[in-house]
């Protein structure tokens, strides 16, 4: 077993996009860690590959066990507690049972075994604007804040609706983080696979969505271990220039990387119809900035990046730019449905039945 230098900060969800960047935030803070995830053969992978530190621990865990979850609490004895485990969309769609039991499970069990075991320790929680449900853009909304009802949409925000009310109960000190749409420079780790092409091209192409580099989310986490904001609800989404539409970042992602002209233009949503939106918006992060100074790459900043990452070979990229849009438009879950505007949840319904329920 690795000795720590001191107490750590235990995060689930260690080898997930979040959490890769959290750690490496909380250790230039200095801070020790012991990282959990799921032990598969990927992840120790991961795990094996980072350069040696002692103050960086590893213990694999299920935190939809009890017996797991608190074992692991009670042989990490953590200062804080940064709970980013969960299966997000679309792939809980895919196995609804599954993602309530890591999403709503795995954090009662975490919860549970903190409070038994480590009741000092600050409880920090991932949540997301999903537990706000669809947001029409029509209807004059503000922007979403920690008092804007909650009115999920979709099992995801109902999983993030109920783990947040299990995390708010507690009795010791918790945090609840509400994070926006979490993108990332890496080209290698952004999803691109048939599903969330899929899911991302049933979104209205005029819905609002505040999106914020992942590197500021981990900012974010590494500084609520210590600040001063414990019983607080934060809105975590990048400066003013994150606040875009669904179509900015499809478009404006692809021309990052060369391939002009890939995205075709999408639905817009139905003005008169609350249901069929999507469950994003522009977010209030003001006192989210404030208390934990996390904002530092702007939406123009991000793209930069990942042109200068792909370099001259955003040249060859150009030529994908055609074919990608040809199969975009017969891949788009409207095809050939003579929709005249998107519906995401009957998009989602379509593909996955078992979302449904």
């Amino acid at each position: 077993m690795t000795l720590l230098s001191e107490a750590p900060v235990l995060v689930t969800g260690a080898c997930g996009l979040v959490g890769r960047a959290t750690i490496a935030a909380l250790r230039t803070r200095g801070l020790p860690v012991v990282a959990t995830d799921l032990g598969s053969k990927a992840n120790r992978e991961h795990a094996a590959s980072l350069p040696a530190d002692r103050d960086l621990a590893w213990r694999w865990a299920d935190l939809t066990s009890p017996e797991q979850a608190r074992g692991l609490v009670k042989a990490s004895a953590p200062r804080a507690v940064v709970h980013l485990a969960a299966v997000i969309p679309p792939a809980c769609y895919a196995n609804p049972g599954v993602a309530e039991a890591v999403n709503v499970g795995g954090t009662r069990n975490l919860t549970e075994a903190v409070v038994d075991h480590a009741p000092q320790a600050r409880f920090v929680h991932a949540s997301s604007v999903a537990v706000h449900g669809s947001r029409n853009p029509h209807r004059g909304l503000g922007l979403l804040g920690a008092d804007t009802r909650l009115a999920p949409s979709d099992l995801y925000g109902r999983h993030k609706a109920a783990a947040e009310e299990i995390v708010r109960a507690i009795e010791t000190p918790w945090t609840v983080l509400r994070l926006g749409g979490v993108m990332t420079t890496d080209v290698s780790s952004a999803g691109n696979d048939r599903d969330t092409s899929y899911f991302s091209a049933s979104l209205p192409d005029d819905g609002r969505i505040q999106t914020v580099d992942v590197r500021d989310v981990a900012r974010a986490f590494a500084a609520a271990v210590d600040a001063d904001v414990a019983g607080e609800i934060l809105m975590i989404g990048g400066d003013a220039s994150h606040r875009l539409v669904q179509r900015d970042i499809a478009v404006g992602y692809t021309e990052a990387l060369g391939m002009d002209g890939a995205v075709p233009e999408g639905l817009p949503g139905d003005p008169d119809d609350d249901a069929a939106w999507f469950a994003t918006d522009w977010m209030d992060t003001a006192r989210a900035q404030e208390a934990l100074d996390f904002q530092r790459v702007s939406w123009p900043q991000l793209l930069e990046e990942i042109r200068e990452q792909i370099g001259w070979k955003r040249y060859l990229l150009r030529l994908v730019g055609p074919p990608m849009h040809a199969l975009a438009v017969r891949r788009s879950p409207y095809a050939g449905t003579g929709r005249t505007h998107a519906d995401p949840w009957e998009a989602v319904e379509r593909r996955w039945p078992a979302a449904a329920s």
